[in-house]
């Protein structure tokens, strides 16, 4: 399986030299992302294939269901490079219709280190069980419990020293929250942006 692996980097490797010349030269050369990406690590939903992009042009941090832990390093690492080094002026927080993880959440079923991983989703499983019970079958429950992850967690990366400390500095920084339908390949904006006007009318209240 790994030389199948090999064969085919070096075939798309030559294909994308002979289509663009230059291409990996020019890639190696600079990394000045607009886009840094917090997904879900299915493998259905690489952020530069489904938003189009080009790798140089996303800065990525994945895990499973896309949570967003206050105590989580390794994305708060990435989040602070990509809003201090990288200079980013957009965050996108990205979930996906038919999480295997919001579907574990949901279960009473033992699923090891996972459990813990997924707290989040279960209490906001139990925060909107009056909402989400409104939904015609479980499919549609899980669905709507992926999209309020997805704005749960743009709230709490708004919430990091991180975010808060770049706005402070007048930084015009913006959080999204998206959500992919893998039957349509298509991405729908949640409606729940927070920039640094929000902030500051938070801040005033």
């Amino acid at each position: 399986m790994l030389d199948d692996l090999l064969e085919r980097n070096a075939k798309w490797s030559d294909h994308k030299n002979a289509e663009e010349p230059g291409y990996f030269a020019r890639l190696a050369t600079r990394q000045s992302p607009e886009f840094f990406w917090i997904g879900c690590s299915d493998s259905r939903v690489p952020a530069n294939v489904v938003a189009g992009l080009d790798p140089g042009e996303v800065f990525v941090h994945r895990n499973v269901a896309n949570v967003i832990h206050s105590s989580d390093m390794n994305m708060l690492s990435a989040l602070e490079f990509a809003v201090d080094a990288l200079k980013i002026k957009e965050i996108i927080v990205c979930g996906h219709y038919g999480c295997g993880g919001v579907k574990a959440a949901t279960e009473d079923l033992p699923h090891g280190l996972a459990d813990h991983w997924l707290e989040p989703i279960r209490r906001l499983a139990r925060a909107y069980a009056v909402d989400l019970s409104q939904e015609t079958n479980e499919e549609a429950r899980q669905d709507r419990l992926a999209e309020l992850n997805v704005i749960e967690g743009v709230r709490r990366v708004a919430e990091t020293p991180i975010l808060q400390r770049a706005w402070q500095n007048a930084t015009n920084i913006r959080i999204h929250g998206l959500i992919y339908g893998l039957k349509d390949g298509r991405l729908r904006d949640l409606d729940c942006t927070v920039g640094p006007g929000h902030f500051q009318a938070e801040a005033a209240e």
